[in-house]
Parts: structure tokens; sequence; C-alpha cells
């Protein structure tokens, strides 16, 4: 008999919770720690979404994102969800570049860039303190018609080279472009600026289990294996449309708010479904664009066998002459950023020396292959990436045990996200994001939204903001009453 992944559940909830990503799980556990009763539901069989990882024979595990985050993270951890876990965030100092324009070693905040953007690059003190300053003040509400290019063209025209420097970091980090709104870059861009760049030792499995036992602890309803298939909306005179229930596993149970962690489209356009929303609406939520999608090529090393330090934490290389965004999500691959994995940053029995190669990509290279063409170019993309690497550290070939790729078909399968897209929606789905309550009563979202909410830092403050909503929806109807 199968199992009964729902067996056990109340009644009904305050809030079900779609989506364990970090903006869901962060959702679930402020409205958890608030006394709402809480159901977070997970299509698949781990929690995390993208904060995932994965065991390969051999005592290797795999992180699918853990690649580094700004500094607010600790401040975000420690306040929403425990010190316990803040207090794992470490920083790295061994941020590298090399590519046909420059190479250098950086800690990667703003004393740092200023120094090598001063001496090496040749740019004027008070244009840097002031594009940094410019980059600070932005906010969420600020114009968006200025792009990122033209950011750049005002403070640093005819320097590719600086622009490089200053944006090929993000665009790994999150999927910006030079086309998109300023705000989307400068935004993050000032959070890494803040204190460089961090990640949590342990490895996320570590950060996950600690999680779920917070989340358990403040009363949250973990379900996996639940895929939500219908977000129920009824109309009545007193509410008018308003969310009523999920329909997950043949169930419909009962709620008086949702938040989904879900991709934002799928989330208005198939679980909501059109029927129930304005046509101007919908068509704004059509016509929201989907974010870049990756590939990633993961390498464990042979027991044993090990990475000298000097290679650095985080390191960024293309034999691209210039910087182009096209270049960035090409299938023939320029740019490749790689994430050393020493044995202080996953620290375990075993000590197991692994390599993440991450590049931006288009689903549209990857959707229409044959299965035939579809596992030869996986296995194109591994020999490629594992030459390119060889390059900063020869013999390394022989000195991996194992190496497998993710395209953004993986993405897809295992996160259900439409075309694999795993940095969200462009900035437009923000608005559309924020708006959905309008449209729907109890209805929320906090997911990978406008670039600015994407990361991990993005992510978890989203479900802040969208939690501290639902509250106080669920707050002034309980006093209503």
């Amino acid at each position: 008999m199968a199992k009964d992944f729902l067996k056990g559940i109340a009644d009904e909830y305050d809030v079900v919770v779609i989506g364990s990503g970090l903006a869901g799980m962060t959702s679930a556990n402020i409205l958890g720690r608030a006394g709402h009763r809480v159901l977070l539901l997970e299509q698949h069989y781990k929690l995390g979404g993208l904060a995932t990882w994965f065991l390969r024979p051999g005592g290797h595990t795999f992180d699918i994102s853990l690649h580094g985050f700004p500094h607010g993270m600790v401040k975000s951890c420690r306040r929403y969800w425990s010190r316990d876990i803040a207090d794992r965030i470490v920083q790295l100092k061994n941020i590298r570049f090399d590519n046909p324009q420059f190479s250098l070693t950086t800690t990667f905040n703003r004393d740092d860039f200023t120094r090598l953007l001063t001496s090496k690059f040749g740019i004027a003190e008070p244009t840097v303190r002031e594009f940094f300053d410019t980059a600070r003040g932005m906010n969420f509400y600020d114009d968006q018609s200025t792009t990122t290019r033209q950011l750049f063209d005002r403070f640093f025209p005819g320097r590719d080279d600086v622009v490089r420097l200053l944006m090929e970091p993000i665009t790994y980090a999150n999927g910006s472009t030079l086309e998109d709104p300023a705000i989307t870059y400068g935004i993050v861009f000032s959070n890494f600026m803040s204190k460089g760049v961090f990640i949590y030792e342990g490895g996320t499995d570590d950060l996950i289990a600690r999680m779920k036992k917070e989340l358990i602890s403040n009363g949250v309803d973990i379900r996996i294996n639940c895929p939500v298939d219908e977000i129920e909306v009824s109309d009545s005179p007193l509410q008018g449309t308003r969310v009523s229930g999920v329909h997950v596993r043949g169930r419909r149970i009962p709620c008086r708010a949702v938040v989904s962690n879900a991709n934002l489209r799928t989330t208005i356009l198939k679980m909501i479904g059109t029927e129930k929303l304005d046509r101007g609406f919908v068509e704004q939520t059509e016509a929201v664009r989907l974010n870049n999608s990756s590939t990633q090529v993961y390498m464990a090393l042979k027991p044993g066998e090990e990475i000298d330090e000097s290679s650095g934490d985080l390191f960024f290389t293309s034999t691209a002459k210039e910087f182009r965004t096209d270049l960035l999500l090409s299938r023939d691959i320029t740019s490749r950023t790689f994430s050393f994995y020493y044995p202080r940053t996953r620290p375990t029995k075993k000590e197991r020396y692994a390599i993440v190669s991450s590049t931006n990509a288009n689903w549209s290279d990857w959707a229409d292959l044959s299965p035939e063409e579809y596992n030869a170019s996986k296995q194109d993309l591994v020999e490629t990436t594992i030459d390119a690497l060889e390059k900063y550290i020869p013999g390394v070939r022989d000195k991996i045990d194992r190496a497998e790729a993710a395209t953004p078909r993986t993405f897809k399968h295992y996160t259900m996200h439409e075309s694999g897209a795993s940095f969200g929606t462009k900035f437009e789905g923000l608005a559309v994001s924020r708006a959905l309550s309008q449209q729907v009563n109890g209805m929320y979202h906090a997911g990978s939204v406008g670039i600015i909410m994407s990361g991990w830092l993005g992510a978890i403050n989203y479900g802040v903001i969208v939690s501290n909503e639902v509250d106080q929806m669920l707050v002034r109807e309980s006093s209503a009453v």
C-alpha cells in the first residue's frame, strides 16, 4: 500500500505554505512562531528548494546552491531562525577573477573594490565613491527605467573591464543582466559590498536539518511528497474572492490563507487558474518573463586528494575577450564560476574536497534535445568543464572521483519551475507578486521574483515581508469576529 503522506493532518489550518524553498520555510517559521496553525507542503522528498543537496557513493555530498550570500544573512537568520544557525555563517575571503582583461584576488567588499578600482583600473576615487553611494542609495521604489548598462555608462563610460569586475559576480548570483533595471543590480551589489561574501559552514544538509528542527518546535506541520494541484478560491458576499483551501493528493485542506513559494506564473496561471482573476491581472501575469536558468558540473575528488586553498573560495573565470550578457548565457560556454569546497566548508568525519562549476544558461538550448543528444551534451559539459579547470589546477582530472552535470531540465524536474528558471522571474514579476493578495483575499506569494528577491538572502527576506502581512491579516480577521 502506498504511503499516506497526509496521514494525521488537521481538519483545517490558518495558513498553508506551498513549497519549502527558503522563502517558504521562513514564512512558515515566522507564522508558526506567532501561534498560527501552519501546514508546509513540499512536492519533493526533501526540504530546501534549490537550497538543498544530494548524495553520491563514496561519501560525496554536493550542495546545489551553497555558493555565497551577503552578510545580511547573519542578521536575518539570527532574527527569524536561530542564533545557532546564524553563528555558522562565515566569510569567504579569497574571491578570484581571471579573464583576458584582468586577473586579481579580492575580499569582495567596498574597501577592497575601492582599492582595486583606483590602483589597478585607474578610476578616480571621487567617481568610485559616488558610484558606491549611488548604488547603496537605491531602493525598491526608485525609477525603473534606468538600466544597469546606463548606470555603468554614467560612471565608467567605455570601461568594459570595470563593468566586468562589477557585474559578473552579480549576474552569477541572481541572473541579472545589463538590460535589467539598475535597481536590481544596485541593491544586490550594495548588500555584498557591505561586508563581503559569506557561506553557511556545514553544508545545506546541516542547515536544512536545523531549520526543520526549528519549524517543528514552532508547531509547523511539515509534509513532503505533497504537490498541490489546486488553490481553491471562493466567492462570498461578505468576503469577496478569497482563498478557502488547497487540493493535494485528492484531498481538500481548508485554510484561511495560502503562501505560495512556487514559481509566480505557476502559482497564478495553474494553481489558482485564470477564471477567478481580473483579465487585466491575468494579462499582466502572462507578460511576466521568466529569468534564465543554470547548468552546473559537480566534481568530487578521490579520498586523500586535496585542493590547495590558494585556488580560492569563489573563482570567476572567462575566456571571452569582453563582457556580454549573451556570452554568459551561451551554450558555447566561455564563463564559468568555480566554487571550491574544502573540509572546513563542510566539516565531517570524512575529509572531502569538491568543486562545483556554475554557468548561466537558456532553457531553449536544452529543452528539445533527444535523449541521446541530451546525454551527450551533458557529458560534453562535464568534459569541457574539467578541461577548463585543468588550466588552474593541473592534473585535476586524475584527482576526480566522479563528475556529473545538472541542466535547466534537471532544475525543472526537481523543482517543477517553469523552464527550469533557477532565478525566478524578471523584475516585472515583483509587482504581480505583491498585488496577488489584492486579487484574492488571503492569497500571497513569496518566491524568486524581480532579481532583487533572488538568492538566499532575497528569498529569506521576502518570506519575512510576506509572513508579516499574513500575520496582520489573520489577526485583523480574528479580531473582527
